[in-house]
Formats: structure tokens, C-alpha cells, sequence
């Protein structure tokens, strides 16, 4: 038996560190919510976890790009409208304008209102949405992942010929009505086909959304399983650990209280 080295003492006092280090480890689990704690814990799973992240936020940003797009789209899509309903009411004009039984008087006021309805498709071509033209027909490229790849938004062109045209007719006899209904007509068409393409553009912008959300809950699902703290799992190893702190704290004390019997055989 010695005094100076406590052999039992030693070996009792680096089980207690490992088991206390291991109880501040599942404290720390628990309150956090977070496995990995610090970079010692899992640094390849931290690793990991750092790239799912960043790529998370990325798609948050092509997300709100691609929100951002459909917005656009269907913004043009509201003037349309409201054109489809000023060629229509063209159309109308020019057919009255027509009439055999009308005076040129009527016709003057049939070509009032057509050019009220011309100027207000040509104002409509310069209208933008958030300071980019909704009409100048330019093709845009919108970020629709978290690589930056684009999909290329078709542009509608208001200011063309086919409704710029228009400003210059005139319903004020019946053969300039007569060309007036034919431009109008070819206006219809366009009009018809630009329409189809913003159908087009939010339908794959759509199904860029869907994407984008799906491969963001699997992202998060994955990062979730490499960060997040089983409680329950958790809970079970703190109390493992918690009773070894304290049955530690008591062997301790009894290795601790061992060389005292040497007294014995001094006395």
C-alpha cells in the first residue's frame, strides 16, 4: 500500500472527467436542439451541413426570383386584357363605321372614340413593373435554381407595327374603316398569340416554383437529420451520463479516503 500515488484515485478522476465532459455534451444537445455543437462533435457532418445551408438560401433567393417573374407575367397579362377588350370594341367601330345608312357625322364620332381606344393601347406599351418595361419585347433570363441556370421569359412587344399601326387609322369612311378592321383583326391575332406566350412563361415558371419548394423540404429533411438532436435518444444518454457523474463523485471520494488506512498500521 502507498501514499504518494493513489493509482485508484487517478483512474476514478479520469472516468468522472470523461463522464462530466459527456453530461455537458448532452446539456448542451438538449438546450441547443443541435447535435453538433461545436466542430469537434461531427466536423464532417458540420461540413455537410454548412453546404445543404448555403444551397437552402440560394433557393430562397431563386425562389423569390422566380415569384418575382410570375408576378411580372402576370401583370402584362392584366393589360392584355383590358387591350383584347379595346381591340374588340375596335373591331366593333370599324364594322359600324361600315354601315350604309350612317352619315359621315356618325362615322366622326365612331373615329373619335377608336383613336381614344388606339392612344390608350399605345400608352399601355410603355408601362414597366418596377422599372423594367413590361412591353418592349425583351427576352429575359430568370434564375430559376440555386446554380444560377435561367429560363429564358419570352418578351411582348407592344410597340410593334401590328398595334403601333393603328394609331394611324381611321374609321371616317367606309374604306378606311374597311382597313382599319383588317389591321385591327392582325392586332387580335398578336394579341391572341403574345397572350399564349405569357401562358406559356407562367406555366414553366410554375412548375420551377413546385421545384424549387420540393427540393428545399428534401434539403432541410437531410440537413435535419445530420443537425437536429434526437430527444428522446438525447434524454436517455443524460441520464446515463448524469448517473455517472455522481456515481463517479462517489468513488472518488472513496479512492480519495483509501490511503487514510495506512494510519491503521501506524497506530
Amino acid at each position: 500500500m502507498v501514499i504518494n500515488t493513489n493509482l485508484a484515485a487517478q483512474n476514478s478522476a479520469q472516468l468522472l472527467m470523461g463522464s462530466s465532459q459527456m453530461l455537458s455534451q448532452s446539456l448542451a444537445r438538449l438546450s441547443s436542439g443541435s447535435k453538433i455543437t461545436s466542430p469537434a462533435d461531427d466536423s464532417a457532418g458540420l461540413a455537410v451541413s454548412m453546404k445543404l445551408t448555403a444551397q437552402m438560401s440560394r433557393i430562397d433567393g431563386a425562389t423569390n426570383n422566380v415569384g418575382n417573374a410570375i408576378s411580372f407575367n402576370q401583370t402584362q397579362d392584366g393589360y392584355l386584357q383590358k387591350v383584347s377588350d379595346a381591340l374588340n370594341r375596335m373591331s366593333e367601330l370599324a364594322l359600324l363605321a361600315q354601315d350604309v345608312t350612317k352619315s359621315d357625322s356618325d362615322r366622326g364620332l365612331y373615329n373619335q372614340e377608336f383613336h381614344t381606344l388606339a392612344t390608350y393601347i399605345n400608352d399601355v406599351a410603355s408601362k414597366d413593373f418596377n422599372g423594367v418595361s413590361l412591353f418592349n419585347g425583351n427576352t429575359l433570363n430568370v434564375t430559376v435554381d440555386s446554380d444560377a441556370n435561367t429560363f429564358a421569359m419570352k418578351g411582348i412587344d407592344l410597340t410593334s407595327n401590328t398595334y403601333h399601326s393603328m394609331l394611324a387609322d381611321s374609321v371616317t369612311s367606309t374604306t378606311l374603316a374597311t382597313q382599319g378592321l383588317t389591321d385591327i383583326k392582325a392586332a387580335i391575332n398578336q394579341l391572341a398569340a403574345d397572350r399564349a406566350s405569357i401562358g406559356s412563361n407562367i406555366e414553366s415558371l410554375t412548375y420551377y416554383n413546385d421545384q424549387l419548394g420540393t427540393l428545399k423540404n428534401n434539403l432541410s429533411a437531410a440537413n435535419s437529420r445530420i443537425m437536429d438532436v434526437d430527444v428522446a435518444q438525447e434524454s436517455t444518454n443524460y441520464a446515463k451520463y448524469n448517473i455517472l457523474v455522481q456515481t463517479g463523485t462517489a468513488m472518488l471520494a472513496q479512492a480519495n479516503a483509501m490511503p487514510q488506512t495506512v494510519l491503521k498500521l501506524l497506530a
